[in-house]
């Protein structure tokens, strides 16, 4: 038996996201609506089930997989689609959080933040995000002087496990304890329901991993995110 999270993709979007899947997905492969995130996967890495993926990806361009490393879809290679780049990462867990963290005053954020979501997104790069992907959330955020500075939310979501995801502050207002505040939220609320949290961080940045041991999150899985032009 594999361990839920070593197919965190597959797991939520064919289960808790299959809401969130293309229409042409099925019982193979599965692609998250592409305003929505990048994620493609597969049952398996049979050649029908390779071939769906292709056809997936080159239906709904700018997908990407999220593997374990050394699994059987880790480094695979889909029928007549290019990959651009293979970028290991990192899988941690936080099943209690650490103490300490200063109050924080945050909203909910809602359909009407969307374009400031993706604005700041899009300008402090924290993984993929899309036009849509605030519907995953919920997500929270902080203001300051009416602009959204920070903000912090749920993505994977797998039996027993919810993903933190989009974990970002503006660069003017780095160093005030935004992204921990915001995190600490996140994954207070998440553990509230007596799951655990996971996050994927890229693995060459030491100081982004450092800060999420310091909130709790150990190391979990060496993973694999496979850009498909």
């Amino acid at each position: 038996m594999t361990h839920p999270l070593d197919r965190a993709v597959w797991n939520a979007l064919t289960s808790r996201l299959s809401g969130f899947v293309t229409a042409d997905s099925d019982a193979r492969a599965v692609r998250i609506d592409p305003e929505v995130g990048i994620f493609v996967s597969g049952a398996d890495a049979e050649p029908e089930t390779l071939k769906a993926m292709a056809a997936l990806a080159r239906a709904h361009p700018g997908a990407g997989l999220v593997e374990k490393t050394g699994g059987p879809l880790a480094e695979v290679d889909l029928p007549g689609v290019e990959v651009i780049n293979r970028i290991p990462l990192l899988q941690m867990v936080c099943e209690v959080l650490t103490p300490g963290g200063p109050d924080l005053a945050f909203e909910t954020l809602t359909e009407t933040d969307a374009p400031e979501m993706l604005a700041l997104a899009t300008l402090t790069r924290p993984g993929p995000f899309r036009s849509r992907t605030r519907r995953l959330g919920p997500f929270i955020g902080v203001r300051q002087d009416g602009r959204l500075v920070g903000m912090a939310g749920r993505r994977l979501r797998v039996d027993g496990f919810t993903e933190l995801s989009g974990v970002c502050t503006h660069p003017d207002h780095r160093g005030r304890g935004y992204a921990g505040g915001l995190s600490r939220a996140v994954v207070g609320e998440i553990l509230a329901t007596g799951e655990a949290a996971f996050l994927h961080a890229f693995a060459g940045h030491d100081a982004t991993i450092a800060f999420y041991r310091s909130l709790g999150f150990e190391a979990r899985a060496p993973m694999t995110y496979t850009i498909l032009k």
